[in-house]
C-alpha cells in the first residue's frame, strides 16, 4: 500500500512500465508503457526520478 504522502503505484509495477516501455518488441506494450508512465506521473523524468528515489530508499540500511 502506498504511503499517505505518495499516490504513486508501488515500484514493481512502476518497473513493468519501464520495462514495457524500453525492452519490449512489440509497439503496442512500448506506447503502453509510456502511456503509463506519463499518465501516472506527468512526465517520463518525473518517472524516472521517482524510480531513483525509490531504489535509493531501498538500498538505504
Amino acid at each position: 500500500m502506498p504511503d499517505s504522502k505518495s499516490k504513486h503505484p508501488p515500484l514493481p509495477l512502476v518497473q513493468t512500465w519501464v520495462w514495457m516501455m524500453v525492452e519490449s518488441n512489440v509497439p503496442e506494450i512500448r506506447e503502453k508503457g509510456k502511456n503509463n508512465l506519463i499518465a501516472c506521473f506527468g512526465s517520463l523524468a518525473k518517472a524516472n526520478e521517482y524510480v531513483q528515489q525509490q531504489l535509493e530508499t531501498t538500498k538505504a540500511p
